[in-house]
């Protein structure tokens, strides 16, 4: 179950960040949105309502939850780099996953949302100065301060760990 839960491990930031780590979690985020569109753009209704591991989310819940993930990381690090420290605003995604937009309209929605996102995410991230990486916000539910380049990894991994359910799901179904 562990495995169909985190099929790429869960997400650890290296002790040290270099720039290399920062560019290769660019390039992650920038490739992400054909990435999913592609593995995503067979499937039936049927089967984007198949949950990827038992009392796990549907595909459809899972390509809507990521641009919504991705936006409000988007949003933090704009907060990061305007404000000094701030206290970021969490979200209530398993909420989230049950309103009636994640539960059943279609996807393509989400994933022009996505890709329209990272294209300008993209802008934002390779315009940062060495610096600016550093900067950082609190995150209210744990109240551990987060730093830009530990949070473009983590964000990196989140998009692969969600392509990994996905592709998981559909090896394991033959589809």
């Amino acid at each position: 179950m562990r495995s169909l839960q985190y099929p790429i491990g869960e997400f650890e930031a290296p002790k040290e960040i270099g720039k290399l780590d920062i560019s290769i979690a660019i390039k992650e985020i920038e490739v992400l949105p054909q990435h999913l569109r592609n593995t995503v753009k067979n499937l039936t209704d049927s089967q984007l309502d198949t949950p990827y591991r038992p009392d796990g989310w549907t595909i459809r819940q899972v390509v809507h939850h990521i641009p919504e993930s991705h936006m409000n990381s988007y949003i933090r690090f704009k907060w990061a780099l305007t404000e000094n420290t701030p206290i970021i605003k969490a979200y209530d995604e398993k909420g989230w996953s049950v309103l009636e937009d994640n539960l059943s309209a279609p996807i393509q929605p989400s994933l022009d949302l996505l890709a329209g996102l990272h294209s300008k995410w993209i802008i934002l991230l390779r315009s940062l100065k060495n610096s600016q990486w550093n900067m950082s916000f609190i995150h209210p539910e744990t109240d551990k301060e987060m730093d830009l380049k530990t949070t473009v990894l983590s964000y990196a991994w989140h998009g692969k760990h969600h392509l990994a359910h996905i592709k998981g799901i559909i090896k394991r179904s033959n589809w």
